[in-house]
């Protein structure tokens, strides 16, 4: 069941990166560099350590996700909750299924940046779950790790509890 649900994660968001690079209309052009080059792929969520308990209970014990990077500066992250969600009763959610479903998941696209002086990548959203969320940006300080993993951890201001989000490259 939980295969099942990551190959159907992983389906969605390749077409949503297909789509963008066939629609981009300003992709960073981030692979210049060879630190941005590591970016390019498919990462899988190993671990979210950290964060305010809120947050966590939101999310779960163990969230699953997926990050893409492409060469052209497009890129696409979803984050989907380890806690117990159920199913709509009717076609449309009411009001308390939306919440819950939408509680603690993660979805936005859009382009991104590396900037190595600073050590992050920066997401700039152009869909976002989030509404509010649209048109923004993402920093993400970042760390390439043994083993072929990255550690994400958002740059926030004010300074809140630290979140470290660890990704293990799919090959």
């Amino acid at each position: 069941m939980r295969r099942n649900r990551a190959l159907g994660m992983l389906l969605l968001v390749g077409v949503l990166i297909a789509w963008l690079s066939a629609h981009s209309t300003g992709g960073q052009t981030a692979a210049q560099s060879e630190t941005a080059k590591k970016f390019v792929g498919a990462w899988q969520l190993v671990s979210i350590e950290g964060g305010t308990p809120q947050a966590s209970a939101n999310r779960g014990e163990h969230a699953t996700g997926i990050i893409f990077y492409d060469g052209l500066g497009n890129m696409a992250a979803q984050i989907m909750p380890g806690r117990a969600r159920s199913k709509y009763a009717a076609p449309l959610p009411t009001p308390d299924e939306a919440r819950s479903a939408i509680l603690g998941y993660t979805a936005y696209f859009g382009t991104y940046t590396v900037d190595e002086k600073a050590r992050t990548v920066i997401h700039h959203r152009k869909g976002n779950i989030n509404p509010g969320g649209i048109n923004d940006e993402g920093v993400r300080h970042y760390e390439f790790a043994p083993g072929d993993r990255l550690i994400l951890t958002p740059a926030v201001t004010p300074p809140a509890p630290e979140t470290h989000l660890t990704w293990q490259r799919l090959k």
